[in-house]
């Protein structure tokens, strides 16, 4: 049965979360922001519940019922008087797609992806993005990759509104007009379409007569209210009007929600800082409003859905419970009950945040487990892409912070060893859909997401001496000086297989992360090119840890003394592994590790006749808590000097498919006498560690 876990809500009113949310640098999985709870708690409301509306969560097309229904990169949404809901699916697909109110899927325009106007599947779209009715049942989209906003007639005709099919800036008539990759569309009373212009960081509106004109937003991002010439935006992604027909945007770089006056200009909404004082919002990518002025915000970094006030006060819906986690929430449409609908871009889902039902109703969050891997013919990410390189880090791994906490954070990929200003190369032929896919210019942490795979520790789009790579697909953002400040890359943007993406930073390796933020998958399953590992894991030691995390040190002839009366212990084995022709000296971490009691005569106890494995990195936990769940004290880099990581896993604690529950063994649940713990430690080539995996244990 699904896990749920729900949070109550006043409508309109903000509530304590139960829990605070963490966001993780992707892929790094270093802790860059908290979105912890509003200050005080308000009066019960009711309950959220994230219900699944349509895609059974595997990349694809495929038209008919909702449950069966697939999506290559389910974008934009809206919601029709009838109950049909909308949207755009970009990716492979590029066609927009309906969602009838029986539950049925199917295509309405577009068939491939290109740039023609025509009925129905003769019209060709290039990722498809925002969508917005108008009243008289015209459907209006934001096509990102054709720098264009196209018209869907109630009987399917596919024209364009606005937009030459070119990147650039230009306003004044439809047809000579340009736009740089608009991602979000709204369109008023008075059929006024309004357009979040996302790479020119501005908000544009074509009238009825089809003239565009700028409405707020400058040359370049920023982060400025004030008059339309003025205000600033950075990376503005969704837009939603309110009851007044005022313009709200979700403008994504700068964490925050901004409203547009008809003379454009231009006032940021101020949120009440979380319990730790800060900002909840990290990249805000959704964005719909209740006729009360209430929003619903979509973020697409953390995961989380919210509830907004128009004074700023907040709570959360939905995400603080992994199992409601969302991966890219990219667009937000309201029924007339209160109901949310979202998409969630990365999963292929759509779904749907209510009230919870009497009897509660079975969801699924994230992408499935069945979503096909890449297709990489097992490149690597450096030349020889067909060639062996060391494998220097898996997932699951303990890291330090650096300084004083050897336990701060997971391993969140595959790190491959190169060298400083080599050029990184891409595995896999990709489309970026994340409207905001490059992060950390000038930093360590450095890099791209494209689709599935991210790629880390490089210098986005630039050589070792920091010249652009690619000025075609990396957009070049300069200071005032003229020098580069950051690197853009489209939503919509096509690589292929080892296209260069940029060079290796100072990190002196590229880090492989595999799948959407907080769905992570192990990157080694990707089956590089002559990859092997033939050496078993090892196994130090193996210990009894008391309830102050103590090891039990009293034994008589070799076998370890353990009290019936003890209350729980954590059972903890030190182990690690190695790859075939990597340093001697560079330790790994194991993919999976469990335990079991052995009878003095060497046979399984009941309940124990195979291991429990309790840890297996199939996927990465998303909770700030992991590590110190998965890795016992003393794990990481302990030793002043030493560059030994020690990794001490706690075996009766469970990772397992992105989840965590912790657990002890309680001796009451053995008779005295002489037992066996047996360590079962296996890495992802399924060796398995043959010495040191036994410890005689005697209960008194």
């Amino acid at each position: 049965m699904t896990r749920k876990t729900w949070i109550w809500l006043a409508a309109g009113l903000t509530v304590a979360a139960l829990a605070a949310t963490f966001v993780f640098e992707p892929g790094t999985r270093r802790l860059i922001a908290t979105v912890a709870a509003p200050p005080a708690p308000t009066p019960i409301g009711w309950i959220a519940q994230l219900e699944q509306v349509a895609g059974d969560g595997v990349r694809g097309l495929r038209d008919g019922a909702a449950a069966q229904a697939r999506f290559a990169d389910p974008y934009g949404l809206v919601r029709s008087g009838n109950g049909t809901l909308y949207l755009s699916d970009a990716g492979d697909s590029n066609r927009i797609r309906m969602i009838r109110p029986d539950g049925s899927v199917a295509t309405v325009a577009g068939s491939k992806e290109g740039f023609a106007d025509g009925v129905g599947t003769a019209a060709a779209f290039s990722t498809p993005s925002g969508l917005a009715l108008d009243s008289a049942g015209n459907l209006y989209v934001a096509d990102t990759g054709n720098h264009a906003i196209r018209k869907i007639s109630k009987l399917g005709a596919v024209t364009t509104l606005a937009g030459t099919g070119i990147a650039g800036y230009r306003d004044g008539p439809g047809a000579q007009a340009q736009f740089n990759g608009p991602i979000s569309v709204a369109v008023d009373q008075r059929g006024r379409v309004f357009v979040a212009d996302t790479y020119n960081d501005r908000i544009r509106v074509i009238q009825p007569d089809g003239t565009v004109s700028t409405l707020a937003g400058g040359d370049k991002p920023g982060f400025l209210d004030g008059a339309a010439a003025i205000a600033r935006f950075d990376t503005p992604t969704a837009l939603a009007l309110d009851a007044q027909g005022l313009l709200w945007v979700a403008d994504t770089r700068n964490k925050a929600l901004r409203k547009v006056e008809p003379d454009g200009d231009v006032i940021t909404l101020t949120l009440v800082p979380d319990s730790e004082g800060g900002n909840p919002l990290y990249r805000p990518s959704a964005l719909a409003i209740a006729h009360d002025g209430v929003m619903y915000v979509g973020d697409m970094l953390s995961g989380l859905t919210f509830q907004i006030r128009p004074d700023g006060n907040w709570t959360v819906l939905t995400g603080q419970a992994q199992e409601q986690r969302l991966s890219l929430p990219a667009a937000m449409t309201l029924d007339r009950d209160g109901a949310v609908y979202v998409t969630d871009a990365a999963s292929y889902r759509v779904h749907r945040i209510a009230p919870a039902a009497a009897q509660p109703i079975a969801s699924v969050a994230g992408p499935s487990p069945q979503d096909p891997l890449p297709f990489t013919a097992g490149r690597w990410p450096l030349k020889p892409q067909d060639g062996w390189h060391e494998v220097v880090g898996t997932l699951g791994e303990v890291r330090g912070d650096g300084q004083h906490e050897s336990r701060h954070h997971l391993h969140g990929g595959l790190d491959i060893r190169g060298d400083i200003g080599q050029q990184v190369l891409a595995i896999a032929d990709a489309k970026v859909s994340n409207p905001s896919s490059a992060w950390g210019f000038g930093n360590l942490g450095e890099g791209a997401a494209l689709d599935q795979i991210s790629y880390i520790h490089m210098r986005v789009g630039r050589t070792a001496q920091g010249e652009p790579i690619d000025p075609a697909r990396f957009q070049s953002i300069m200071d005032d000086a003229g020098k580069i400040e950051r690197m853009r890359l489209l939503r919509g943007t096509r690589f292929k297989a080892g296209d260069v993406l940029g060079t290796i930073n100072a990190m002196a390796h590229v880090h492989l992360s595999l799948g959407a933020a907080g769905y992570e998958r192990n990157a080694i399953s990707l089956d590089f090119s002559h990859y092997a590992d033939h050496y078993p894991p090892r196994i130090e030691r193996i210990e009894l840890l008391d309830s102050l995390a103590q090891p039990l040190r009293t034994k008589l002839k070799g076998r370890v003394l353990v009290s019936r009366a003890l209350s729980g212990l954590q059972i903890v084995a030190e182990a690690w592994d190695q790859v075939d022709d990597n340093l001697p000296r560079r330790r790994l971490g194991l993919y999976a590790l469990g335990y079991q009691w052995l009878d003095s005569a060497g046979q399984p106890l009941p309940g124990y006749e195979s291991p429990r494995m309790n840890i297996e990195f199939n996927r990465l936990p998303s909770q700030a808590d992991a590590t110190k769940t998965v890795y016992a004290p003393d794990s990481g880099i302990t030793v002043h000097g030493s560059a030994i990581t020690r990794f001490r896993y706690l075996l009766t604690n469970t990772v397992r498919d992105g989840q965590l529950s912790a657990g002890l063994w309680l001796p009451s649940e053995l008779q005295p006498g002489d037992y066996t713990l047996r360590i079962t430690a296996r890495d992802y080539s399924g060796n398995e560690a043959a010495a040191n995996r036994d410890l005689a244990v005697t209960l008194q």
